[in-house]
């Protein structure tokens, strides 16, 4: 059996499948399709292949802003598990009766400001030097998610609402359609920085190119990330669900900058 998957997990997952009435070949075969907010970009794959490892199926992954995956997933998106970046967007889908039940936590996100390589940007959390460089002039701009679908993006908003800088630096920010596309702004010269998630501020290859300061989890609302099972989610999937829940993908979370949840919120 895989670590992290119960025996319930295992006859949950049978059942859903016989309720389908079959998957064809050809989709079993290739794995289901996971959706998961962008946050997860760096992280996701090392876990699917420690997935892979303990003997699970293959699976399928796409990233995205968690508002823009829960517009698919209501447009019939054939998506089996879903890994969102906050949780109303699951409590959402919930309550259309699209999922198998009302989704667990399975990390809590934070912010960080990133400042690449050759930037005039100091890596500060408390954003003192982003406030000196609006008046002085070495920001022309900042990227960010953008805030009304990316959590990460509304988180960022938060942050510099708090620090009293959101009226004046918003004529230089660049907007990302999610996190990953912000951070991928604000480490290659399209920005001097950005408000980006601690996970892929520190993944090995954003890393390289810059240098990071967490900002501080009070100023903005907590990232609850949260995952749901899916109506017509099949065993593979069920299995990965089980797989998130336990201590080795936990361990590649925590590596990765996650805040794990208390263990009992998700066993």
């Amino acid at each position: 059996m895989i670590p992290g998957l119960t025996r319930l997990d295992v006859l949950a997952g049978l059942a859903a499948t016989m309720s389908l009435g079959g998957v064809t070949a050809a989709r079993a075969q290739a794995g289901p399709v996971i959706a998961a907010a962008a946050s997860l970009q760096s992280v996701l794959p090392k876990v699917v292949e420690a997935f892979r490892a303990q003997g699970g199926g293959p699976v399928r992954l796409v990233f995205g802003s968690s508002g823009a995956i829960t517009t698919q997933i209501e447009q019939g998106a054939p998506f089996e598990l879903f890994l969102s970046a906050d949780r109303p967007y699951v409590a959402r889908l919930a309550a259309r009766g699209l999922t198998l039940d009302g989704g667990v936590p399975y990390a809590e996100g934070r912010i960080a400001l990133f400042v690449p390589t050759g930037s005039r940007l100091k890596a500060d959390g408390q954003l003192k030097d982003l406030a000196a460089a609006l008046k002085d002039g070495r920001l022309r701009r900042l990227a960010i998610a953008n805030p009304d679908h990316a959590p990460y993006g509304r988180a960022a908003r938060e942050a510099l609402t708090h620090a009293g800088l959101w009226g004046t630096i918003q004529p230089r920010l660049v907007v990302g359609e999610n996190i990953a596309q912000a951070a991928q702004f604000a480490s290659t010269g399209a920005a001097q920085g950005g408000v980006i998630a601690w996970s892929l501020a520190v993944a090995p290859e954003l890393a390289r190119r810059g240098r990071s300061a967490l900002i501080p989890g009070g100023w903005h609302q907590p990232l609850e990330q949260q995952m749901v099972l899916l109506k017509g989610a099949g065993p593979i999937a069920w299995a990965f669900y089980g797989y998130l829940r336990g201590a080795a993908a936990r361990a590649i979370l925590d590596r990765y900058g996650f805040v794990l949840p208390a263990r009992g919120a998700i066993s």
